[in-house]
């Protein structure tokens, strides 16, 4: 049975700071729990189509990116102290500068998954009234459970509330990330 996650995240950050961090694939295991120990074991890169010109010179991140075909396989616990570690293989699939860019599995413990990314600039006001010029970041997930009536079962249980929980823990960490990778001047 197919299921689906959204999440949303307004960062007080251009978007060329906020795409340039989520497509590094470096970021990656420093966005998921640290109980997960999540770690990239196997990375084969497809150059990213050319990055646009900036319109402030110091928006210029300097970060790889991982392009559409770019294809890696990541390990993690998938629960607390677990004594193994599952792999994941997943594929850039879409990727277009500072709009969006799409992962599926290839290899992993879901049946199907697709997770696409997607960032849109957004202006809003903060606590005095003050216009802030930011990013509104969507997450959309589709997947698909194993094991029939037990994937069911497993979603009602525990997969919904992980996946929700995962994406807080994220949200977090992405607040946390985001200020070390603006421009010193």
């Amino acid at each position: 049975m197919p299921h689906t996650f959204h999440s949303e995240q307004w960062l007080p950050y251009p978007i060329e700071l906020v795409f340039a961090f989520f497509a590094n694939p470096e970021n990656l295991p420093r966005l998921m729990p640290a109980w997960q120990k999540a770690r990239i074991e196997e990375a084969a890169f497809a150059a990213p189509p050319a990055r646009p010109v900036a319109p402030d010179p110091a928006l210029r991140f300097k970060s790889i990116a991982a392009g559409a075909g770019t294809k890696m396989t990541l390990s993690f616990r998938p629960f607390p102290y677990a004594p193994i570690r599952i792999p994941w293989e997943a594929e850039i699939t879409e990727f277009a500068w500072n709009d969006h860019f799409c992962d599926v599995q290839l290899r992993g413990p879901f049946v199907y998954w697709k997770h696409c990314h997607s960032l849109h600039p957004e202006t809003r006001a903060n606590t005095q009234g003050v216009l802030i010029h930011g990013t509104l970041l969507r997450d959309q997930v589709e997947y698909t459970l194993p094991l029939g009536p037990l994937g069911i079962i497993a979603q009602r249980l525990v997969v919904g509330r992980q996946l929700q929980s995962t994406f807080n823990y994220r949200q977090r960490r992405t607040e946390e990330l985001l200020p070390y990778m603006l421009p010193r001047s």
